[in-house]
């Protein structure tokens, strides 16, 4: 077996190129998926030298800046042994096939369409941001940044039964998909005030100011985006202390700690694959690309501040 991947091989740079299988059960890759915001520090070659490591993708190939395989948001079907025939989704590359680990392959869902559990590794993150938030039933949140994470993030909390949830962006157009994940739509000079819980995700100064404004006292601000290399002004000389405000980071990478004597990666996978069943989510897939056209149209999508979720297709054989 042989497979291609694709390839950041310099800034603004990607191309089609070999790629190792890895080790483990054969999976044909169907379709994978563009994680806009950290795609784009690899491509652009952002990936800060102190975090290149703990930054690194499960199945990544190379090293940063370049040349380096990236890529965690993938669905396939096995080609072999008694998982032969199921649909699973992986934290892999954009790659044709690939082996993994059984314990990395997680099977979707029996009413799960293959198109939309492209979304795993986002849903999974956006799970771990509400956790690490800490919000509950009847708080009042405000989610900076209608991105795929933030949306996805404010679909979860406004399921929290009284909860307020507010989804704010720049960009009007978004307020159509917070309408349709039922989450009501600000711009940031409309945001809510004193707000219990507020998740910023814009990984932009800008961004985390209105954070910062919408917090009420004692409230707890979630950074849930990566700002990449480079350093990013947060104006603490307003009311921050003054309202007693807390900042933490979440991450996807670890669980929270109330949790671990609990809960796996595998578990946390899991749910997130059965937290996209509803259709409703489809409307965060904002495009989509045949594998093989996607070096032409790859800096182009990053570039796109529409782009949500591209989707790439791939042919495999039937």
């Amino acid at each position: 077996m042989t497979a291609t991947a694709l390839w950041c091989i310099a800034p603004h740079t990607v191309d089609l190129r070999p790629a190792q299988l890895g080790e483990g059960i054969g999976v044909e890759t169907l379709f994978t998926a563009i994680s806009r915001g950290t795609e784009r520090l690899v491509f652009e070659g952002r990936v800060p030298t102190s975090e290149a490591e703990s930054m690194r993708a499960p199945a990544q190939e190379g090293a940063f800046p370049f040349p380096v395989k990236y890529g965690y948001c993938a669905v396939g079907r096995v080609s072999e042994g008694d998982m032969q025939g199921k649909t699973v989704f992986a934290l892999h590359p954009h790659q044709t096939r690939f082996r993994m680990d059984r314990a990395m392959l997680t099977p979707l869902p029996k009413d799960l369409p293959p198109e939309r559990a492209v979304l795993g590794a986002n849903m999974e993150t956006a799970l771990n941001i509400l956790w690490d938030s800490g919000a509950a039933a009847g708080d009042r949140i405000a989610v900076i940044g209608a991105g795929v994470v933030g949306a996805l993030t404010g679909y979860l909390a406004s399921r929290l039964p009284g909860a307020e949830v507010t989804l704010i962006d720049t960009a009007p157009g978004r307020a159509a998909l917070a309408d349709t994940l039922g989450c009501p739509f600000a711009a940031p000079d409309m945001a809510p005030e004193g707000c219990d819980v507020v998740i910023h995700a814009t990984a932009s100064a800008a961004g985390l100011a209105t954070a910062i404004d919408c917090a009420g006292a004692d409230a707890t601000i979630v950074e849930a985006s990566w700002h990449g290399e480079g350093s990013t002004p947060v104006p603490l000389g307003g009311a921050f202390h003054s309202r007693r405000l807390r900042l933490v980071s979440s991450q996807v990478g670890h669980l929270p700690p109330a949790r671990t004597p609990r809960w796996t990666h595998a578990r946390r996978m899991a749910k997130a694959l059965d937290l996209l069943r509803d259709p409703a989510l489809d409307a965060l897939i904002s495009g989509e690309t045949a594998f093989q056209d996607l070096p032409a149209h790859y800096a182009r999508i990053l570039a796109d501040p529409d782009t949500l979720c591209h989707r790439i297709r791939y042919t495999t054989p039937t």
